[in-house]
C-alpha cells in the first residue's frame, strides 16, 4: 500500500461516522453484499475529478479475486442477479450506488430516501446492528479537498 493511500484511509477514519460498511458489488451474474468493519478490502487511490476539487480519492473498486474470496468464503450476502439490478436501473433516475442502497435499505424494513448526508455527519442506514455505510463498486469513498475542508 503506498503511503499517499495510507495517510488518506487515516484521515477519513479519524472523521467518519461509521466504520461499518455494507459495500456491494458485481460478481459473476450476481449483486452481492459484504458487511465489514473498516474499510478492508477494494479501496484504492485514484484521481478526484476536477469538479470535485481534483487532488487524490479514495475510491471503492474491488479486484476479481477479492470478489471471488468474499463469495466463495460466505462473507458476501447474494442480493439479487445483475439481470435485475440492471432492469430496477435503468428505470431509476439514480445512479448505482443510490439504488444499491435502497435496495439494502429496503431489505432492512426501513424506508429509503436520497439524502445528501455527508460521511462525517451519520450513516446510510442504521438498525439494531449499528449504523452502516452503502457503497457499490467504483464509488467514491472520499476526496481529499473534503478531508481538507473539514481539517484533516
Amino acid at each position: 500500500m503506498n503511503a499517499m493511500l495510507i495517510n488518506l484511509i487515516a484521515r477519513y477514519n479519524s472523521i467518519a461516522f461509521t466504520h461499518n460498511y455494507i459495500m456491494g458489488f458485481a460478481y459473476k451474474g450476481n449483486i452481492y453484499a459484504a458487511k465489514t468493519v473498516g474499510l478492508s478490502f477494494g479501496i484504492k487511490l485514484d484521481r478526484a475529478s476536477s469538479k470535485n476539487g481534483g487532488g487524490y480519492c479514495l475510491r471503492y473498486q474491488p479486484t476479481k479475486a477479492e470478489k471471488e474470496a468474499l463469495v466463495e468464503s460466505g462473507q458476501a450476502e447474494l442480493i439479487c442477479s445483475k439481470e435485475w439490478f440492471d432492469g430496477f436501473h435503468a428505470c431509476s433516475s439514480y445512479n448505482k450506488g443510490e439504488d444499491f442502497e435502497r435496495i439494502i435499505t429496503e431489505r432492512a424494513g426501513q424506508e429509503w430516501e436520497k439524502d445528501n448526508v455527508p460521511f462525517f455527519k451519520g450513516a446510510d442506514l442504521t438498525t439494531e446492528d449499528g449504523s452502516y455505510s452503502i457503497k457499490f463498486e467504483k464509488a467514491t469513498i472520499c476526496t481529499e479537498s473534503t478531508l481538507i475542508k473539514q481539517g484533516v
